[in-house]
């Protein structure tokens, strides 16, 4: 169990040392290569991962073949598809190791396990679904808002970790643009 997850836990709420102790139970580490997929479309979704170290994207194939990346999860970032994995069905999409990742994962029957064992766990979670809801909102805002270069502009000020660390491709991917035309954007600002 990562020191690492607990620090990001006390970030929204306070654990006893019988809680942190507790938590090592219910997750497990595991370390995928580049470009491992971690869910595939299909699999039920059974787990939540909390990123240690690396990146993974969440990704589904449109129908014309092209993979539209939906998120990204950098270090104290957790990700899975939360409506499959809180109804234990099918998912519609993919989660893949953009580099070599280490992460923490708990299944839905060990969190409800943990919701009962240590209580305050369940209020850690909640805080932080509603910061990825209110993360959503402004991103489904911005691309209403904004025109594709402000789009880039303030994704490049707000998360330069992405632009150093995410292949241009998949960034292009996440915010809906041909990696011809992010690269123009790209020419265009160095300018």
């Amino acid at each position: 169990m990562s020191s690492q997850l607990i620090t990001h836990m006390e970030k929204f709420v306070n654990l006893s040392p019988e809680d942190r102790f507790a938590l090592v139970n219910y997750f497990k580490s595991i370390a995928y290569k580049k470009k491992e997929l971690l869910l595939s479309s299909e699999d039920v979704c059974r787990s939540t991962y909390f990123v240690i170290k690396g990146c993974l994207r969440m990704y589904f194939i449109t129908e014309k073949g092209v993979e539209q990346t939906m998120q990204f999860a950098l270090e104290n970032w957790w990700i899975s598809d939360y409506m499959a994995f809180t109804n234990q069905q099918r998912t519609e999409f993919y989660i893949q190791a953009v580099e070599a990742t280490e992460v923490l994962v708990i299944d839905y029957h060990s969190l409800e396990l943990l919701y009962q064992q240590v209580p305050v766990t369940e209020r850690y979670f909640r805080l932080v679904y509603q910061k990825m809801a209110a993360a959503a909102q402004q991103r489904a805002k911005y691309f209403q808002d904004f025109s594709k270069e402000e789009i880039y502009n303030h994704f490049n000020k707000r998360f330069p970790e992405f632009i150093q660390r995410v292949p241009q491709y998949l960034i292009a991917s996440y915010l809906g643009f041909t990696p011809e035309y992010l690269s123009e954007i790209r020419k265009k600002n160095l300018s």
